[in-house]
């Protein structure tokens, strides 16, 4: 009998270390699925700054900021749609921090073919991690000293109507825009190029333009914009969202310290792409996906009214269906408020919002049924 159990013992130890030496020569490993990040060294986000973009590209207007006055609009039906938690893309520069201020993601990724808007969302990036308050963060924005009486309880429309009166600062210009590039470059030593820093598009060009023109910057300013009787900045950061709420990420101490939060912590990350690009959005995808999650609300702008006059919305929609996604991921466009019922704030606004299931928008496009961009009005709402 202890023959035999001693026997047993000595066939189950070689059996247990021919298992360990298989495990130690590759066997495959059963590794939980990695999650989101709560934070981004700077090294991993510059890695993807640089990985996940495609070349520069150029566009017939800078955007320095939204001409959409009616973005909020939309949002209260948003929050009833999509979920928090997942992850936010866009376009263009400051309305996204509105959305994602609403929607609190866990991640934001915004792509723009623009190079100078990767340049303008470091510029906001460098101002959220220098400032602790909405009054402090607007005061760099536009390099005014602050006026007296401001508090963290101080309504969007208080702090605006006070930044109205107080003129450009040139010293403080210069102090903002050397403690900015320091903090680029010299404390999370992301690497940008000269010309980012000094060149003709550089971040020195777009803060300047931010500071010459104020809180009265619209997407007109600096001569490369379009139209007339464009809102503010101030305009889009007091107007509510249609029932009396203003939802601007300036509308209150919580919505501004959401985004500051996730500035430091890298979780805010500027892309160079192309929307029908072979990279950069499906690129994107990849790097969520491999983080089990999904893409919760996609904001395009007019996007895709260039891209149907490209020929290019399929290269767009094929990569949309890359992306992992969810019956709440939701597109979020404007249109122009002309002859389109739809939408939110409609007959009100210049530009109207709507919302589409980015599920149904590419069963529609996949059964031949988007075939130009009145189709995807009738789609949204």
């Amino acid at each position: 009998m202890q023959v035999f159990v001693r026997g047993i013992g000595v066939r189950l130890g070689l059996l247990l270390a021919v298992i360990a030496g298989l495990l130690a020569l590759g066997t495959p490993s059963f590794k939980a699925a990695e999650s989101l990040p709560a934070e981004v060294s700077d090294e991993a986000f510059w890695k993807m700054v640089v990985d996940l973009s495609e070349p520069d590209g150029s566009f017939q207007f800078e955007n320095f900021l939204s001409n959409e006055l009616g973005y909020q609009y939309v949002i209260p039906r948003l929050l009833q749609i999509t979920r928090p938690g997942g992850v936010y893309m866009g376009v263009a520069p400051e309305q996204n921090f509105t959305y994602i201020a609403a929607m609190k993601p866990k991640m934001a990724f915004i792509i723009d073919i623009r190079r100078q808007n990767m340049i303008e969302l470091l510029m906001y990036k460098s101002f959220f991690e220098m400032s602790e308050t909405r009054a402090d963060f607007i005061s760099k924005l536009f390099a005014r000293k602050r006026p007296e009486g401001l508090s963290e309880k101080s309504t969007a429309s208080q702090m605006f109507n006070a930044y109205s009166l107080v003129p450009p600062d040139p010293d403080l210009y210069q102090q903002n825009l050397k403690a900015m590039k320091d903090l680029l470059v010299k404390t999370h030593k992301f690497g940008l190029k000269p010309a980012d820093l000094d060149g003709t598009f550089s971040i020195g060009y777009v803060y300047s333009t931010f500071v010459d023109a104020g809180p009265s910057l619209d997407y007109s300013t600096g001569g490369r914009g379009a139209g007339a009787n464009n809102p503010t900045y101030a305009d889009l950061m007091v107007i509510d969202d249609g029932t009396g709420e203003n939802r601007s990420y300036l509308a209150t101490e919580e919505n501004y310290r959401f985004i500051r939060e996730m500035e430091k912590k890298n979780l805010i990350v500027p892309l160079v792409g192309d929307f029908s690009g072979p990279k950069t959005v499906r690129a994107v995808g990849d790097y969520v996906r491999d983080r089990n999650a999904t893409i919760e609300a996609f904001y395009l702008s007019n996007v895709e009214q260039y891209l149907f006059n490209d020929a290019a919305s399929a290269d767009f929609y094929n990569n949309v269906a890359t992306l992992p996604l969810a019956s709440s991921s939701t597109f979020i466009r404007s249109f122009s408020g002309g002859g389109f019922g739809g939408g939110f704030g409609g007959g009100q606004f210049r530009f109207v919002s709507t919302l589409s299931s980015m599920k149904t928008l590419l069963e529609e496009f996949k059964a031949g049924r988007v075939r130009q961009y009145g189709d995807v009005r009738m789609l949204s709402q």
